[in-house]
């Protein structure tokens, strides 16, 4: 999922260079998105993961 977002924000960077500026906000948008779920995602199976048992 981070590798997703990262290839938005450069398709993002990209679109905006050229100055497709609604394209590189839809981008940059998803690329947010993705990014935050990643995060939330993450913390939770830092929380939640698997438990040893010893």
């Amino acid at each position: 999922m981070l590798r997703w977002s990262v290839t938005f924000f450069i398709i993002a960077i990209i679109a905006a260079v050229f100055g497709f500026g609604g394209i590189a906000a839809s981008a940059a948008g998803i690329a947010k998105v993705l990014f935050f779920i990643f995060v939330v995602l993450f913390l939770l199976s830092l929380i939640f993961g698997r438990k040893r048992i010893d």
